[in-house]
C-alpha cells in the first residue's frame, strides 16, 4: 500500500515550503504532489523553484507530480498551466479539464485530482483514452459508491487514491473568501493566505465547525481521518492512501502515523494540533460524521 502526500493547499513562504519537503525527502511517503493549486497569485515559489523541489525529491526516491490549478481565471494562468502540462519528466495531477486537454494532445499521462468530477464507469473510458493513469477519488464518494468503478479501474489499469487525512475540498470560487474576511478587494487582497498556516476555521452561530476558508477554496473544518480503516480501503480496491496537509510539524507526524500503522508497529506520535475529525462519506453517511471503528 503506497501513501501520497497531496500538494499544500495553503500558503507558505519559499523558506517553509522547501524546510517541509526536505524532511518530507526522508519519511516514509512515496509519491509527493508538488505545486500550487488554489490560487495563481501564491508566487512565493517559481516553476523552477519547484523543480529543484522536485528533482530533491526524486533523488530521495520519491515519485513526484506536478499538480495544477484548480480553477483558471485568466491567461497567464492558462500558460502556466500548459508549460506542466507539456513537460514530459513528471507526471500531471490535472485539476481541470484543461490541463487534461493539454496533457492529451502531448502524449502525457496525467492524474485525474478529485476536483475532476468522475462518477461512473463511462467517464473513466473517456479519461482513460485521454491518458489518465490514476484516480484520485472525489471526497464524497465512499466505499459503495467506488465498489463497481474500482473493479473497472483494475480492468484499464488504473490506479486508485483515495484520501484518508486532511481537510476535504468542497467547492472553489472566483470570489476569494480570505480577501473578503480581511474587508479587501480580491486583486488587491494583500496576500493574507501568508498570515494563515491552514487558511481561517468558519463556526455556526451556535459554535459547531463548519467550513475552513482557504482563499477561493472551502474546506471542512473537520479533518478526515481513516488510517485504522486503511485495510478496509485496500480490500475495496485503492491503491495509494492520500495525505492532505494541515501543518507542516503535524503533517509529518501524520505520515509517520500512516506508515507505522500499515508497518504494524503503535511506536507513533500525536498530532500537536487541535483537531476534529470525520469518515462519514467513507462509510455513505453524512460527511461530517466521524463513526469509530468497532
Amino acid at each position: 500500500m503506497k501513501i501520497s502526500l497531496a500538494a499544500v493547499p495553503y500558503f507558505w513562504s519559499q523558506d517553509d515550503y522547501i524546510a517541509f519537503y526536505q524532511k518530507i525527502a526522508s519519511s516514509p511517503v512515496d509519491i509527493v504532489y508538488l505545486g500550487e493549486t488554489v490560487c495563481s497569485k501564491r508566487r512565493t515559489m517559481k516553476f523552477q523553484d519547484w523543480l529543484e523541489i522536485a528533482e530533491l525529491l526524486t533523488r530521495a526516491g520519491k515519485q513526484v507530480v506536478l499538480s495544477t490549478l484548480t480553477l483558471l481565471e485568466a491567461d497567464s494562468e492558462l500558460k502556466y498551466l500548459s508549460k506542466i502540462a507539456k513537460q514530459k519528466e513528471y507526471l500531471i495531477e490535472a485539476n481541470d479539464m484543461a490541463a487534461i486537454q493539454v496533457a492529451a494532445e502531448h502524449g502525457n499521462a496525467y492524474v485525474a485530482g478529485t476536483a475532476i468530477n468522475v462518477y461512473n464507469n463511462r467517464a473513466l473510458d473517456i479519461l482513460k483514452k485521454q491518458g489518465m493513469s490514476r484516480w484520485c477519488v472525489p471526497v464524497e464518494l465512499g466505499q459503495q459508491d467506488i465498489a463497481a468503478m474500482a473493479s473497472h479501474c483494475q480492468s484499464l489499469g488504473i490506479e486508485l487514491e483515495y484520501q484518508v487525512f486532511g481537510r476535504m475540498p468542497l467547492a472553489y470560487s472566483a470570489r476569494c473568501f480570505t480577501a473578503r474576511h480581511h474587508q479587501l478587494p480580491k486583486d488587491d487582497c494583500q496576500l493574507k493566505c501568508l498570515d494563515y498556516e491552514q487558511g481561517l476555521k468558519v463556526k455556526t452561530q451556535e459554535g459547531d465547525s463548519f467550513a475552513q476558508i482557504n482563499g477561493i477554496e472551502t474546506q471542512s473544518a473537520k479533518i478526515t481521518y481513516l488510517f485504522d480503516r486503511w485495510q478496509e480501503i485496500q480490500l475495496a480496491g485503492v491503491d495509494i492512501l492520500r495525505i492532505v496537509p494541515v501543518s507542516a510539524r503535524d503533517t509529518l507526524i501524520a505520515v509517520d502515523q500512516l506508515a507505522a500503522m500499515i508497518s504494524g508497529s503503535d511506536k507513533v506520535a500525536n498530532l500537536t494540533g487541535e483537531y476534529e475529525y470525520c469518515n462519514g462519506y467513507w462509510l455513505g453517511v453524512e460527511g461530517m460524521k466521524y463513526i469509530p471503528l468497532q
